[in-house]
């Protein structure tokens, strides 16, 4: 689901991977089911939706990468939505995949969650530039680590220098313990007993730490469950009738949707791992949403319609991202957003997430009025890679 903050990862390890492997790795799926005798079922070959360049890139993940599926959806310049869904739901069944079907999001939460920040930064009851001791007194302490030198835009940036905690229980979300609930401060204390990557301000390192204290700041100052406040605050005004933050304990995906695979280990055998309680990812990943309500979330976000001009811009104040942190060419992180160079020139900005089972990638223009997501429905595994097919697809998308 999450990005490492270190530029290589374990095989099916639960972060997004670098973008610069982006799907392309995802050949090791091909791979495995090769390994074990086994194809796509025939219905993978059939796809839905507009014949067009988009379309084909889908088809090439299915049949050229093997993924069970491939989904995507497009808003136009017109305000059009154009969705698509390439092979199968079920390997087991060979039930056609969903047209806009729900999927894991994974870190596009962190979006939603930089939001909320935003949003109470604009009601006067955050400051960006006030310590996390303020809001969160006594709570931030470790090797290295003082909640009083940790700025409130340090964590949505990712340069508080915090240990990610999913380094060290990625084990934990792929096998049977994949069931298990995890408070947040469960999360936090797994990160704090860990000494601190850098003095805060001072570096670059995407750590799901930082929002998972984003999340708990945001229960602090608005004394609300932060699923609420993403629903009422986000979701609600966005108009976004397919995504919402699942309940507790709640492990399954609701409607329509692909099921979820990976490969434990390379050449191995793919597993459905659909079913898990995504309350390791909390803030900083746990959501669930379709491709179409993703380009909504986002151009209304670049739009203007959830901020103000004033946060909007913070948001879009962005920091180098090291070379060695793997992600894609030219890159830059703002709050809880990432611009990178569109092929036809200018920007897109979005997000991406990966989850067990689930990867996403969404970008929007600059101007908020055109926009792509794309999912696929496996692990992108480890493999070394250049710019990956989603970023390509996404070029696609917003350039044609």
């Amino acid at each position: 689901m999450f990005r490492s903050s270190r530029p290589t990862r374990r095989p099916g390890g639960p972060f997004p991977s670098a973008p610069r492997r982006g799907l392309a790795a995802l050949a090791l799926v091909a791979a495995a089911m090769t390994a074990v005798g086994g194809t796509l079922p025939a219905t993978a070959a059939e796809s839905q939706g507009p014949r067009d360049a988009v379309r084909g890139e889908l088809e090439r993940l299915v049949h050229d990468v093997g993924n069970p599926a491939a989904l995507a959806a497009t808003l136009g310049r017109d305000g059009r939505t154009r969705s698509y869904a390439v092979g199968v739901a079920d390997l087991r069944t060979g039930r056609k995949a969903p047209v806009d079907g729900r999927v894991r999001a994974g870190s596009n939460t962190k979006t939603f969650t930089a939001a909320v920040v935003l949003q109470l930064v604009g009601e006067g009851k955050v400051e960006l530039d006030a310590p996390v001791e303020r809001y969160l007194p006594g709570l931030v302490r470790g090797d290295g680590i003082d909640g009083s030198d940790i700025l409130v835009r340090h964590l949505l940036q990712h340069t508080s220098g915090l240990p990610n905690y999913t380094d060290y229980i990625k084990d934990a979300v792929l096998g049977e313990t994949r069931h298990t609930y995890y408070q947040p401060r469960t999360l936090l204390d797994v990160a704090l007993g860990h000494k601190s990557t850098f003095a805060p301000g001072t570096g670059w390192a995407y750590s799901n730490t930082n929002y998972v204290l984003a999340g708990l700041l945001i229960e602090k100052v608005t004394g609300r469950p932060l699923a609420e406040q993403i629903t009422e605050r986000v979701i609600k005004r966005a108009g976004l009738r397919h995504t919402y933050f699942p309940d507790v304990g709640e492990r399954g995906i609701r409607g329509p949707h692909p099921e979820g695979y990976f490969a434990p280990a390379p050449g191995a055998p793919l597993e459905n791992i659909t079913e898990l309680d995504p309350s390791w990812g909390w803030a900083a990943g746990q959501l669930v949403s379709t491709p179409a309500d993703l380009n909504r979330f986002y151009s209304a976000l670049l739009g203007g319609k959830l901020l103000n001009p004033a946060e909007l811009d913070q948001m879009r104040a962005t920091v180098e991202i090291p070379d060695d942190a793997g992600w894609w060419t030219g890159s830059r992180y703002g709050l809880g957003l990432v611009s990178t160079p569109l092929a036809c020139g200018g920007l897109k900005w979005g997000h991406g997430g990966d989850i067990p089972g689930y990867a996403t990638r969404a970008g929007v223009t600059d101007d908020g009025r055109r926009a792509a997501a794309v999912a696929v429905t496996a692990d992108p595994g480890p493999a070394p890679g250049q710019e990956g097919d989603a970023q390509a697809l996404l070029d696609v998308a917003l350039c044609q």
